[in-house]
């Protein structure tokens, strides 16, 4: 046999069939098993353009023991179960019942991406099992209400919600378009960034309107609010005119070598959004009065001019289905890219996008084209939202809106999309025009903002490591921006620093997964924004000695981590001690937020490290009440630097090499104590003829990092080649004593920080 027969029979294999000898007649039923495999498979390859080219694993068919009476089987990967009322007797339902489970199987080994997507498996096992038109007799069903019954029954695991189903599959003839893009994202390896959903499968918007708000962080991109259905995609308006116009000015913005706004061909700085005269009496160009003789991009934005973004497409120069930016709604949910200018601005509801996608999306945004944020601040003066009482109050807030409507011009959904420095709101009312509901939007923004902590905190991390050992892997939709223009990240682990060499990073719709060798087991969350952004270089001051280690830690990192002040701040506490509970985690995370506010005494002009030179940080981990409830309390009073350390009462004593303890602080050394904080320590100096003991000091935590002590110690001895050290407890022993707080449970935060830092009033710690 050739090489290419060879290889023609591995892709097409099928599984073994094992049978058990309780679905009779056994030969019989492996054959249909065959032959309904081959027909799926070849389904399959015809729709996703191939299959794996791993041997599918073995499927045992055996009799169901626990069907509930609506199924005729069920199944998980390598088992199919049946029912069969008569023994001996392959009949019709039970064939459909195998097709149907052997399609699950299929995707199970072909698509293993979209193993949790309940409603793509369903999908594509109705499509193909053959069992379509039994499902459709009946009753004329509406699709909004056969959207409904899916809805109500997102596993797709009743007969009104397959009967349903089967309705939205039969709205387009042939394969359905959706389950064929879905089918060849899984052969081409992409991620599975989100679950298919009615109106993808429909392409159209089929569910009554409901109202949903959402409101997500810009710095961790975690959803701090929500309610109603935020996943659902309806039609969008003209919400997305944005991202047309920061395509469309990507060249003349960067100014650098040109760039496709479009994907095709080339183009320059003089294929910028044109200067267009307004059409009059042209429906499309009704936007607001006084328009001048010629409209820019930013006017016809502002104003949400249709006609402006019409006549920009017959010039030729406008992006196509959103250009760049086209990949980055796909995938936060974007049911289909526009085939033109009326489907991208929301004139046709051809395709829909979810509240939550809508808030990824622009969140993306706000950190690609802080310009085009800026020019959105200005709807509130000239824009669809000025002239009303609540436009003051949004004053400094971008904000966009689009309203969707019927035949008749009436409302059907009114849509407003807002960003501020920390938060991205998005607002969907149904039967409303936006103005008639914006008042909503400064008081939710106000509410969300009671959750403490919200604005942003900077730390630079990983900075003990090698800059290409850090890998990072998005598993949700990743994006690396480059001057502006947002660039997929590999669905795999790749390496941060290459993630980061022309702009930031963001992670839309997960954290961040980092790993570096020798870390833990499967990496770190990191719920932020990445950056490159090299320090300048660290020179120790004179005669301090410092190890290897603390050059690196002094240095920072070329990776500054963007999250929010409660995120850095419930990061800091649980890679300190992760144990602490109630006031005493709530001292400790005053402390920590406090610092992040101090950067400038540990790294002037730079973000706080995440080593213990600064504090401890090793990502972002779940917020528990403590940290919430102490970036509700009042600021701390002292204008400095606190420390802590874990403190406790545990007696140690170690050995340290003379050499190891005299390359730290020199040689010929002749006796050391320790008090207030210092090492206080004698040297010989000068000739044998004519010695001299020469007094210093040092800060004691520079001895305690550099010989890897426990804590300050308390007292030093000689013994010949070694030097014995003795103290208690763990770390630099200044400031907040963590193990005292924690044996202190009858004391308040408020108490813990006046008994650890009252005196600092008048002397602030050592730095």
């Amino acid at each position: 046999m050739g090489w290419a027969v060879a290889v023609a029979v591995l892709l097409s294999a099928s599984p073994t069939f094992v049978t058990r000898g309780d679905v009779t007649p056994e030969a019989d039923l492996r054959r249909e098993a065959q032959a309904a495999w081959t027909s799926l498979e070849t389904q399959y390859a015809a729709q996703a353009g191939g299959l794996p080219t791993r041997a599918p694993a073995t499927v045992t068919i055996q009799k169901g023991t626990s069907l509930t009476p609506e199924r005729n089987a069920q199944g998980r990967p390598g088992m199919v179960e049946l029912r069969q009322n008569t023994p001996g007797a392959l009949d019709a339902k039970t064939r459909t019942a195998l097709r149907h489970e052997l399609a699950h199987q299929l995707l199970w080994w072909a698509c293993p991406a979209s193993s949790e997507d309940r409603l793509f498996h369903e999908a594509f096992a109705l499509t193909v099992s053959g069992e379509l038109p039994a499902w459709r007799d009946g009753p004329y069903q509406s699709l909004s209400r056969a959207a409904k019954e899916v809805a109500s029954a997102p596993a797709v695991d009743t007969s009104r919600a397959r009967r349903g189903l089967a309705r939205i599959l039969g709205e387009h003839t042939g394969f359905p378009a959706a389950l064929t893009r879905r089918l060849r994202q899984c052969h081409d390896g992409a991620r599975w960034a989100a679950p298919l959903t009615v109106e993808e499968l429909a392409d159209v918007a089929v569910l009554a309107p409901e109202a949903a708000t959402v409101v997500v962080s810009r710095h961790s991109g975690e959803v701090l609010f929500s309610e109603g259905d935020v996943r659902r995609a309806v039609p969008y308006g003209s919400t997305l005119k944005p991202f047309l116009y920061a395509a469309g000015t990507a060249v003349a913005r960067g100014g650098a070598s040109p760039r496709d706004a479009s994907g095709s061909g080339g183009t320059s700085e003089a294929n910028a959004p044109p200067l267009l005269a307004p059409r009059q009496g042209v429906q499309e160009w009704a936007c607001g009065a006084g328009l001048p003789p010629k409209v820019d991009a930013r006017l016809a934005l502002l104003r949400s001019c249709n006609g402006w973004f019409l006549d920009w497409e017959a010039t030729g120069l406008a992006p196509k289905a959103f250009g760049v930016w086209g990949p980055v709604l796909s995938a936060v949910g974007l049911t289909g890219l526009p085939s033109d200018m009326t489907e991208a601005i929301g004139l046709r509801s051809a395709h829909g996008l979810s509240p939550w996608g809508m808030a990824q999306a622009y969140r993306l945004l706000a950190e690609a084209r802080p310009d085009v944020l800026t020019l959105l601040t200005g709807n509130v003066d000239e824009g669809t939202l000025s002239g009303l009482a609540t436009s003051k109050a949004l004053k400094g807030v971008a904000t966009k809106t689009g309203t969707v409507r019927d035949a008749a011009s009436r409302p059907q959904f009114g849509w407003i999309a807002a960003v501020d420095a920390d938060l991205v709101a998005v607002i969907v009312r149904p039967g409303k025009m936006p103005r008639h509901f914006v008042d909503e939007l400064p008081a939710l923004l106000t509410r969300v903002r009671r959750q403490a902590g919200l604005e942003a905190a900077r730390v630079q991390v990983l900075g003990l490591l090698p800059s290409a050992a850090v890998e990072a892997r998005c598993s949700g939709a990743g994006f690396s921006l480059d001057d502006g223009t947002p660039r997929a990240a590999p669905p795999d682990f790749s390496r941060l620093d290459a993630l980061t060499a022309k702009g930031p990073t963001v992670c839309l719709g997960s954290p961040w997964r980092v790993r570096f060798p020798d870390g833990p087991d499967g990496g770190r969350d990191y719920a932020g924004v990445f950056t490159w952004s090299a320090p300048p270089p660290y020179r120790p001051p004179p005669g301090v000695p410092t190890t290897p280690s603390a050059l690196k830690a002094r240095r920072g990192s070329d990776f500054v981590f963007r999250t929010t002040r409660v995120q850095y701040t419930a990061g800091v506490v649980a890679a300190e001690d992760v144990t602490l509970k109630g006031e005493a985690r709530v001292a400790l995370a005053r402390v920590a937020a406090h610092n992040e506010r101090h950067a400038a005494t540990r790294h002037p002009g730079r973000a706080l490290c995440d080593t213990t030179h600064c504090q401890a940080f090793r990502g972002t981990v779940r917020i528990r009440p403590e940290e919430t409830r102490a970036l509700q309390l009042p600021a701390l009073k002292w204008d400095a630097w606190l420390t802590f350390s874990q403190g406790g009462d545990t007696p140690w004593r170690e050995a340290r090499p003379r050499t190891e303890v005299e390359a730290l602080l020199g040689t010929n050394l002749v006796s050391l104590r320790f008090e207030s904080g210092r090492v206080r320590y004698l040297r010989t100096e000068g000739t044998p003829a004519a010695p001299y003991e020469d007094a210093r000091s040092l800060p004691c935590d520079t001895l305690r990092a550099g010989l890897k002590l426990p804590s300050c110690p308390q007292r030093a001895s000689f013994d010949g080649p070694q030097v014995l050290f003795e103290g208690q407890g763990r770390g630099h022993g200044e400031g907040l004593d963590v193990e005292a707080a924690k044996a202190s449970p009858g004391l308040s935060s408020d108490a813990l920080l006046e008994r650890a830092f009252g005196a600092w009033r008048t002397r602030p710690p050592t730095p």
